[in-house]
């Protein structure tokens, strides 16, 4: 009773638990429906405590064999968690660990760590940044409708939705970045007072920089943006050495030590520079021009989504069509309750924080895309370095739309908060578009390409592929867990990883020794095989019938019958 007198007497506690629990209810929703994807093997692996060195190369494997890195073993500890982590991937350790502590909270299924166990962690941090988000919002403009707005959107974004339902670590790290936006704003807030900074605000800075860049090494990306952000002000408010710009000075410094505390740990990998090879691929042609069409993408998909990957082409081509009307239509009004959040003396200087903010770190993102040649926007995730700014500016938006003239919203046909209800409405069906798979689908798709073998293969089959990092593994994984978990009685699998490193004819040697040994009859399937073909293959029968594309598995299949 006293609890519900206390939150009695605060009116906005209850529509912000509200937006919680209906963002927490869209992200646990479905959780386990979409199978996981090489990126979630390795933290469930990693996380476990376990290796992906263990799996056998170059011999053909039983899916338990290959399975065997998703056991929970009893004795692993964080440590191991940290010795395989480090020795075999290019991530830092934070979120592994948090992973590994949940995940035994969770019974196995088939033997296997439980995926739900795992997702759910992601889950509840992307369901936490609902409320914080608020909080960021109102620290900032001080407007609970700016901050109500915030969090809905925070709700039902199906980008948020896509991330936090992926056993990953982006959720984790955008709660870093909401709490270092935070440190700015008050920060900010101190440089336009000419005040000092309390030593609190400033050793808390320090502490959650250091988080975010022990979760995810983008993390600095959102440190780059605040610190062209801060150039800015110390070049319009000379000189930048009185206060607080000492201490803004000791952050930076602080922040930095705990940032090069990773380089040396980094560098040892020797797996890194093969895991990032897909955001380093060479362009040529109109492919010049295709990070701009996949950094839009990911910016209208924080706002809404609809069915556009759809099994059926109709439901594609009208949910595309719904798409470019509602962006014509909500394009304006938005871009009339910025323009007065810009002419309001009481928010013109936060708004242009958060501007600088975003425009800095998209302008990071083309810098390291066309000057770098890594290609950041080829992975839409990676824009959680910038997301919550997003999302508090067009709360702040929308609350300024909420209380526009009738007369310049009327001439779209729709008052203020009416055009806002909408565009919320559309954000609920886009978060209900990917909880449903049809958008922001997997990469792979296990599921699909074991059904097609399923209904094609009526013999044992060898899945064979070519093998560089433990992303050829996951791949492969994928399908084994298929099997094992949902068609157990499906003639016997097994699999060939093939390694190769420099030399492509190793993974072709590889295959053709594992053939000659094989008992047939058994259907061969190359799944993602980059080698040339081997003799062996050659004396088996070529599938010529039409089999449909799967998504992130490209392959080919041979009827290898009786000698």
């Amino acid at each position: 009773m006293h609890l519900y007198n206390r939150y009695a007497k605060v009116p906005h506690a209850w529509p912000c638990l509200m937006w919680f629990i209906l963002g927490l209810g869209l992200r646990l929703a479905n959780l386990t429906a979409k199978p996981p994807w090489t990126d979630e093997f390795s933290t469930l692996v990693f996380s476990l405590g376990n290796s992906f060195l263990q799996v056998p190369l170059d011999q053909a494997i039983a899916p338990d064999i290959l399975l065997q890195p998703l056991q929970p073993q009893a004795g692993a500890t964080f440590q191991d968690v940290w010795a395989h982590l480090s020795h075999e991937t290019n991530h830092p350790p934070l979120y592994f660990v948090l992973a590994h502590w949940w995940m035994q909270l969770f019974p196995t299924q088939g033997g296997l760590v439980s995926l739900w166990g795992a997702r759910s962690l992601a889950a509840i941090f992307g369901a936490a940044s609902i409320p914080v988000i608020y909080g960021l919002s109102w620290l900032s403009f001080r407007s609970h409708k700016a901050s109500h707005l915030a969090a809905a959107m925070m709700a039902v974004s199906p980008y948020g939705i896509f991330l936090a339902q992926e056993a990953r670590h982006y959720t984790l790290a955008i709660l870093w970045v909401i709490a270092s936006l935070a440190c700015l704003v008050i920060t900010t807030s101190h440089i336009q007072n000419r005040t000092q900074l309390p030593i609190w605000a400033a050793l808390t800075w320090v502490v959650i920089n250091a988080l975010g860049i022990a979760t995810h090494y983008f993390f600095t990306l959102t440190l780059c943006s605040e610190a062209l952000v801060l150039l800015v002000l110390a070049w319009q408010h000379r000189p930048p050495l009185s206060p607080p710009w000492w201490r803004i000075y000791a952050v930076a410094v602080g922040t930095c030590v705990a940032g090069m505390v990773w380089i040396p740990i980094f560098l040892q990998n020797s797996y890194g520079s093969k895991l990032t090879e897909w955001i380093q691929q060479p362009r040529v042609g109109f492919a010049w021009l295709s990070p701009i069409f996949q950094a839009i993408a990911a910016w209208i998909t924080m706002l809404y989504l609809l069915p556009v990957e759809a099994p059926q082409l109709a439901i594609m081509i009208a949910s595309g069509l719904v798409m470019l009307i509602f962006m014509i239509w909500a394009a304006p009004i938005l871009v009339h309750g910025f323009k007065i959040q810009l002419q309001q003396p009481e928010t013109r200087f936060t708004t242009q924080v958060f501007i600088g903010l975003v425009v800095g770190a998209i302008a990071l993102f083309f810098i390291f895309t066309y000057f770098l040649g890594i290609d950041l926007t080829r992975g839409a995730r990676y824009n959680f370095v910038y997301f919550p700014a997003v999302i508090v500016l067009l709360g702040a938006t929308l609350a300024v739309c909420w209380h526009s003239p009738q007369e310049f919203i009327g001439r779209w046909g729709i008052n203020g908060p009416k055009a806002v209800m909408l565009i919320l409405l559309m954000g609920f069906l886009s978060a209900v578009t990917v909880v449903c798979n049809l958008g922001y689908q997997k990469y792979y798709r296990p599921d699909l390409f074991v059904q097609l073998i399923q209904q094609t293969s009526q013999v044992p089959v060898l899945i064979a592929t070519t093998h560089k990092t433990h992303v050829h593994i996951g791949e492969m994984m994928g399908v084994a867990r298929e099997f094992k978990i949902k068609n157990p009685k499906f003639p016997s699998s097994l699999f060939l990883l093939a390694h190769q490193d420099q030399d492509p004819n190793t993974s072709t040697t590889s295959l053709e020794n594992t053939l000659k040994v094989l008992p047939r009859p058994f259907d061969l399937w190359l799944v993602n095989f980059h080698a040339p073909v081997a003799e062996a293959v050659k004396k088996c029968a070529a599938d010529t019938q039409s089999l449909p594309a799967v998504n992130g598995y490209e392959y080919k299949m041979y009827h290898c019958g009786d000698s």
